[in-house]
């Protein structure tokens, strides 16, 4: 029997290309964050402190453009994929130590009912659930911890890693990670793991996670020569705070944070231990630890704007001991839903040893992941704009 006419089957095949794409998309999306950036005690080439006045990106967020993919499979069940690059708007320059898609690259499965397996580049599961109830998780690197020792601001990513993310249940949600080292021979040489969990209830949200890393070469490979750091994960040695600590054997994170809500005002509160724990060849020879307590306020002043305070405090012990207090303040207001000004402070003042720098020389103030060498006291002012699309 012949149930098409030539004329009906163009508009079957169109309408199922048209079921086909409602099942599947991808969006391309993307931050520009820029600002005009005023630093008071930075080191000059003379050995002098001076101040700096210049443009800085990245203040709120990291400048940024990605694609994110969906694709329906049926019995709710996904595809996924992102790939997202970063980049420096003042010059054009790739981020991530030059990677194409250096923030995030990664493909996987999601069921409704069972949750989501990962595969790729990825943000590990500290950073997925303890930094949005954070200062950070809203404002950023200003609201980060000294060389972001902890990881709060995501200066770290997780390469050759497996995810899984778990479904909401009853306002509970937990993640799971471990990063291939891929030596032959050396399971556990490069590897990274870690988890994470978080509950929310209300206004009130607690969450708590542990990250642990390894240098790529072994204690053997090692007995010669203090090997810079390598692995599945970038580790966070660019600043002053952490450089000393580059030969590191391993490092682990452990993050905790609470945030709650009630009316337009945020309060919050987060501890961290971090600690960098060499072997017989560092370049330091006792475990750097890093404990950091801080504590944060937020207050939606109308709807399009918001202000926000924080405390930090840092004290790191062992090789070096040293002290890191600070005060953060912001302001941001949205002219739309993707476009907004900001205005941030930093006051961080430390005293103190880093290891590294030889004792009783001149140490310095080391603020978020970005910082400008120079003295134990620095004051930050930033006046931007952020653009999503």
């Amino acid at each position: 029997m012949k149930v098409f006419s030539k004329g009906v089957l163009p508009l079957v095949a169109l309408g199922l290309t048209a079921v086909a794409h409602a099942q599947s998309s991808v969006t391309l999306y993307g931050v520009i964050d820029e600002s005009v950036q005023y630093v008071h005690n930075v080191a000059q080439p003379d050995g002098k402190n001076g101040n700096k006045i210049g443009l800085y990106a990245g203040n709120i967020q990291g400048n940024r453009f990605g694609l994110r993919g969906v694709e329906d499979l049926g019995g709710g069940l996904q595809a996924l994929f992102q790939l997202e690059n970063g980049f420096n708007v003042n010059n054009g320059t790739l981020g991530q130590g030059g990677r194409l898609f250096g923030r995030q690259a990664w493909v996987g499965l999601k069921s409704e009912r069972f949750g989501k397996v990962s595969l790729g580049r990825q943000y590990d599961p500290v950073v997925d659930l303890v930094q949005p109830l954070t200062g950070v998780g809203t404002w950023g690197s200003p609201f980060a911890a000294p060389g972001d020792v902890d990881n709060n601001d995501n200066g770290s990513r997780i390469n050759n890693s497996v995810k899984y993310t778990s479904p909401n249940i009853g306002g509970f949600s937990f993640e799971t990670m471990y990063a291939f080292g891929g030596i032959a021979g050396q399971t556990g040489s490069a590897q990274t793991w870690g988890a994470a969990g978080q509950y929310s209830v209300g206004g009130l949200s607690v969450a708590a996670g542990y990250l642990k890393a390894f240098n790529a070469a072994s204690n053997t490979a090692r007995a010669s020569s203090s090997t810079p750091w390598s692995g599945t994960t970038d580790g966070n040695f660019g600043a002053p705070v952490t450089s000393g600590l580059k030969t590191a054997s391993n490092y682990g994170i452990l993050s905790t944070a609470l945030s709650y809500k009630f009316g337009g005002a945020t309060v919050g509160a987060r501890y961290s231990n971090a600690q960098y724990v060499p072997d017989a060849a560092s370049a330091f020879r006792s475990t750097e630890i890093f404990n950091t307590a801080v504590g944060y306020l937020g207050y939606q002043v109308t709807p399009t704007m918001l202000l926000g305070a924080q405390y930090n405090y840092t004290h790191a012990s062992g090789q070096a001991r040293a002290n890191y207090q600070q005060i953060s303040l912001g302001g941001d207001y949205y002219l739309s839903k993707r476009t907004d000004l900001y205005l941030v402070g930093v006051f961080q003042h430390m005293n103190g040893d880093q290891v590294g720098v030889i004792p009783g020389s001149a140490t310095a103030a080391d603020y978020g992941y970005a910082s400008a060498p120079g003295t134990g006291s620095q004051e930050i002012v930033s006046i931007g704009i952020r653009h999503k699309f």
